[in-house]
């Protein structure tokens, strides 16, 4: 088994800065996918950024704002937002696949077996 652990979630005023940190345990090796997801009220879950050896991917969304990367050594992904908005609000997640299997399309939330238990991230006007 997987154990993710998210933090570094928080409330910042639009134009702020946040990094969240997503620690693996237990079964994580080096060659995993992981990838950032949130979730705001009322709205489907939805794929941020994700990162898997070399290959990573952003959402239009975050393009230019976001940063994902990984320090192996320590199984730590991190989450870089800046130019944050109030659109950005949401409950941030991240997730991981078996190693050795690609990220894939952000479509593929139910691909994804390891979950951990979200950060809250509020921006404000």
């Amino acid at each position: 088994q997987v154990q993710l652990v998210e933090s570094g979630g928080g409330s910042v005023e639009t134009g702020g800065s946040l990094k969240l940190s997503c620690v693996a345990s237990g079964a994580f090796q080096f060659g995993s996918c992981v990838g950032w997801f949130r979730q705001a009220p009322g709205k489907e879950r939805e794929g941020v950024a994700s990162i898997y050896v070399a290959t990573i991917n952003y959402a239009d969304s975050v393009k230019g704002r976001f940063t994902i990367s990984q320090d192996n050594a320590k199984n730590v992904v991190y989450l870089q937002m800046d130019s944050l908005n109030p659109e950005d609000t949401a409950i941030y997640y991240c997730a991981s696949k078996p190693q050795w299997v690609p990220c894939g399309s952000f479509r593929s939330v139910s691909q994804y077996p390891y979950w951990g238990q979200g950060t809250q991230v509020t921006v404000s006007a």
